[in-house]
């Protein structure tokens, strides 16, 4: 098809495009919600109980430090998963004034470990508030590990927060940046999706061509304008 024919068709029909064009792009910027900025900290932990330096000649004091330093991480990063770490943490809050239900802070919370290092993920609508979880969360990992550990024998682990929490912003992502326009841009889609099918469905003869490809022959032709 020759670009003359694809302008004569938009010509012709330039408001049957038009038409959905407009009320896809209308109804796309009345629902289009701008993602709200979010924000978050990461902190890592270091755990252990303290070592036992007694021991026989020849035998490192710090073998088992060591050792249990890698399942006492492990218990934590799944205890911070909890509603009970949760809650612990919103009672910590309360103490300091500030109330966020244990619901909240467990959706704010996430955690990963590798061997002996804990890392501990906190998100929130307000920098004030990822601080206050995060700072809530130290002292719950550091001073109540060992009423969820009977393993511990009612001794805290040694927990050392190896960062400070630093509260960044989240940036706008690809796919909300890209939301708006490929909204318009599936508006105009339509729209000349709507032109071709009407020009293709047209039953009238408009022009030379659409007579020729009938077959028949022409006799005359009147100008449309004199």
């Amino acid at each position: 098809m020759e670009l003359h024919t694809y302008y004569t068709i938009l010509r012709r029909w330039w408001w049957l495009a038009l038409i959905p064009t407009i009320i896809i792009g209308l109804v796309g910027v009345a629902t289009f919600r701008r993602a709200a900025t979010t924000y978050s900290t990461k902190i890592r932990f270091s755990a252990s109980t303290p070592p036992a330096f007694e021991s026989a000649p020849g035998f490192d004091p710090t073998y088992y430090s060591w050792l249990t330093s890698e399942y006492i991480v492990g218990s934590l990063s799944d205890w911070t998963k909890t509603s009970s770490f949760a809650q612990a943490v919103s009672d910590e809050l309360s103490k300091q004034g500030k109330n966020i239900s244990a619901s909240t802070i467990q959706g704010s919370l996430a955690s990963d470990y590798v061997r002996s290092q804990l890392t501990l993920y906190i998100n929130g609508a307000t920098a004030d508030d990822v601080s206050a979880i995060a700072n809530a969360a130290i002292t719950v990992l550091q001073t109540r590990n060992a009423s969820v550990f009977p393993q511990l024998g009612k001794n805290n682990a040694v927990v050392t927060p190896l960062d400070v929490p630093s509260i960044s912003s989240s940036s706008v992502g690809l796919r909300d940046s890209l939301d708006l326009p490929i909204r318009l841009i599936l508006g105009v889609a339509v729209g000349l999706a709507c032109a071709f099918l009407a020009h293709y469905l047209d039953p009238f003869v408009r022009e030379r061509k659409d007579v020729e490809a009938l077959g028949l022959n022409i006799i005359v032709e009147i100008p449309k304008y004199k």
